[in-house]
């Protein structure tokens, strides 16, 4: 990876997929379950269970070791061993109703390589575009992020302190069934969820990890759930540390006006994910 040049990927940006699908109730039903929700299926899509659909489609024969595709396609092939989604921004523009077909085009918008703590580190920004009957739903960048593993005995980063003046606070135990689950739902291979051994010895977590979507999926959610008379425009959100099935954690909200400010909170109070929500 040290002899990489960011002229290497230039052929993958501006590189375009579509896909289609349709707003079935299934996955929605399936994720209230998974959520523990008892409310009965909402008739519209809410905010980022569109992630339930568009699912990646590899057959297994192309899956590598971590339980990703292997690398190539439509992203650009990087070499680095990790890889996770860190965050996005995201602006929903109309609802998508149950039932609805839906097109999404998406584009590599760039890739960047940078010098980090840890060593190498390659940040891709796909742009999507999800669109349905009406014109485009919902506009979304993801911020993708491939690096070295740490040297052993390398020490972890310094936590940042979560903030502490929450209106509103959910503890959430997480376990393997919470995330194999989600897994499931979203198709999602990466074997760090859902295969502890793997997550521990060949990864060096102290657990299964937590997914960043799925975090992000419960603040939005308490964010509904405390104020259930607010629409959400826009959301973005950054994962700051990995949270680990081994211990609770809790999502955190405070609104100010239009604005809304989360966070997830780590056993320690360290802060794991930082997000904000326009709402109206």
């Amino acid at each position: 990876m040290s002899a990489d040049k960011p002229e290497n990927y230039d052929a993958w940006v501006g590189r375009t997929e579509e896909g289609v699908d349709q707003i079935t109730p299934t996955p929605i039903r399936l994720m209230q379950a998974t959520l523990d929700a008892a409310a009965s299926p909402p008739p519209h899509l809410p905010p980022l269970w569109h992630w339930l659909y568009f699912l990646p489609g590899e057959r297994q024969s192309n899956i590598g070791p971590d339980g990703h595709p292997k690398r190539g396609g439509f992203l650009p092939p990087v070499s680095l061993p990790r890889r996770m989604w860190a965050g996005g921004r995201l602006q929903f523009l109309r609802s998508l109703a149950v039932g609805e077909a839906v097109r999404r085009v998406s584009l590599i918008k760039s890739v960047n390589i940078k010098a980090g703590r840890s060593g190498t580190l390659v940040f891709v920004t796909v742009q999507h575009e999800v669109s349905g009957a009406q014109g485009v739903a919902i506009r979304e960048e993801q911020d993708i992020v491939h690096r070295d593993a740490p040297a052993l005995g390398t020490p972890a980063p310094q936590p940042t302190a979560a903030p502490t003046d929450e209106q509103y606070s959910r503890a959430i135990t997480p376990d393997p069934v919470l995330l194999m689950r989600y897994s499931a739902l979203t198709f999602n291979g990466h074997r760090i969820h859902y295969d502890r051994p793997y997550a521990m010895q060949e990864e060096g977590y102290p657990g299964l990890v937590v997914h960043g979507p799925l975090i992000a999926t419960l603040l939005m959610e308490e964010l509904r759930r405390a104020h259930p008379d607010k629409t959400v425009r826009s959301f973005e959100f950054k994962a700051v540390s990995p949270l680990f099935d081994i211990v609770p954690f809790s999502v955190n909200g405070k609104v100010e006006g239009g604005m809304a400010n989360l966070w997830a909170c780590g056993p320690q109070g360290q802060l794991a994910m930082r997000a904000s929500a326009e709402i109206e």
